[in-house]
């Protein structure tokens, strides 16, 4: 008996040490991993402040490393002696960053009401065409994301030419919404999949059309999904320069494509190119901040029921 209590006590003793040690290497790995995926961002704004020769010499720590400059951004005219003065480089930034602005919402906004409606056809509906089924056909969305974009290079280059679509905003909209339509069609079937069918049935009962049940009972539980698949869908098109460089030349260009623009005859101008990323990837990070918890709830729905 006293064997067992003692062997009991010691593992009392222990167990508050093996308790702080796992907590330890836990959060010591996830400090590492943050720390992996946030230092290209901290390398990318401290490189804007930077001049030539703390860029070549790899300098990091500011203040400490090196003493921060306004070049970057003084190329740019948005640094504060230069922000109030005439400049041709940021009204192009401007001119860049509003095409980006307008063709990622509008993709987005577009592959959202898309998507949705095609999401709750396959989840509450039943499709047999041929051999194809639903699950076929959710699956034939997802296969287009294995299609290499430069497969299409050619074809959307004739077919914009010919309708006369190269260089619009109008162009990259549709062109954006096909290319993140499979994803938000994935993300809202599985929303939709978690939202009981008996709510609907109820609201139907109660004299609520099938678009009146879906609007006024499915679309607010399904919000948080589509605000997620909005917010992804969003970041894919924002970032995309294969198609913008290649259907774009002067007046539909996009900031993904004015950052890979920033050489000179002596090369890179890192600087510049640094604080043309800063801007562009700031309103992803404060929308991305705004709607966290619609982004969790929607990237999580399904997963418990």
């Amino acid at each position: 008996m006293s064997v067992q209590t003692t062997e009991y006590a010691a593992s009392e003793i222990r167990s508050p040490a093996s308790f702080f040690a796992n907590r330890a290497f836990i959060y010591g790995a996830l400090v590492f991993w943050a720390f992996i995926c946030l230092f290209p961002i901290y390398w990318t704004i401290t490189t804007s402040f930077k001049t030539a020769v703390d860029v070549t010499q790899g300098h990091l720590i500011p203040f400490v490393d090196f003493r921060p400059d306004w070049k970057g951004w003084r190329s740019l005219g948005l640094s504060p002696d230069s922000i109030f003065r005439t400049s041709t480089v940021r009204d192009e930034f401007i001119k860049r960053f509003m095409n980006s602005v307008i063709t990622s919402v509008g993709a987005s906004s577009l592959a959202i009401v898309i998507g949705s409606l095609a999401a709750y056809g396959l989840t509450r509906y039943r499709y047999h065409f041929a051999w194809f089924k639903n699950e076929d056909i959710s699956f034939f969305f997802l296969s287009q994301l294995i299609l290499p974009p430069v497969v299409l290079a050619l074809p959307f280059l004739v077919l914009y030419r010919e309708v006369g679509m190269l260089d619009t905003r109008i162009g990259l909209i549709l062109l954006y919404t096909l290319m993140v339509l499979p994803i938000v069609i994935w993300i809202m079937r599985d929303q939709f999949n978690s939202i009981p069918v008996e709510l609907e049935e109820a609201a139907l009962v109660d004299g609520l059309s099938i678009w009146g049940a879906f609007f006024r009972i499915v679309m607010p539980i399904a919000l948080p999904g589509m605000v997620a698949a909005f917010i992804l869908a969003m970041v894919l098109c924002w970032n995309e320069y294969f198609f913008a460089a290649l259907l774009t030349s002067t007046d539909a260009k996009t900031i993904p494509v004015m950052v890979a623009s920033q050489t000179g005859s002596q090369g890179i101008n890192w600087w510049s190119m640094a604080a043309l990323a800063t801007a562009a990837i700031t309103p992803l990070a404060v929308i991305g901040i705004a709607l966290e918890r619609y982004l969790i709830m929607g990237m999580t729905a399904g997963a418990v029921k």
